[in-house]
């Protein structure tokens, strides 16, 4: 499993890349299970929004999941990898760092600072608590920055 997750990342930043390239509308940003997740190998490469339930019945982590798909293209624009966990009795190793209690949404930044929601947020929040982040305020300068002429 170690082995997939620098797959999924490069998938992930892939597409994020190339719906922004592109302005394609058609990116699917897939769930990933949490079970087996390291916050640590996403560090500096993309920004793990982890979505928490007790259980995939709950109405909240069901709300969650249908904003996220909403509008999955400004996401991937911004290196979202979006992470699922809803076994509590499976303690991943997720679960113990992040310690959530019942629904809860985790907005992590690509340097490791972490926003946490107890109710479900739709896209349009989490993109503006994301384009708060220092570290995207300097992707948007450096994409706005004149390339210099050699």
């Amino acid at each position: 499993m170690k082995r997939l997750i620098p797959l999924v990342i490069a998938g992930f930043l892939g597409l994020g890349n190339a719906a922004f390239a592109n302005d394609d509308t058609s990116t699917n940003l897939t769930p990933v299970d949490g079970v087996d997740i390291n916050l640590n190998d996403f560090l500096w490469v993309a920004r793990p929004v982890v979505v928490f339930a007790d259980t995939p019945a709950d109405p909240r982590f069901i709300e969650q999941m249908e904003l996220l798909s909403a509008r999955p293209e400004e996401l991937a624009a911004r290196d979202v990898v979006i992470i699922t966990d809803t076994d509590p009795a499976g303690r991943s190793e997720l679960r113990r760092e992040l310690r959530p209690r019942g629904f809860m949404l985790v907005i992590i930044g690509k340097d490791g600072n972490k926003l946490r929601k107890p109710a479900p947020w739709d896209v349009r929040e989490i993109t503006r608590s994301i384009d708060k982040m220092p570290l995207r305020q300097e992707e948007i300068r450096l994409r706005k920055a004149p390339l210099p002429e050699s």
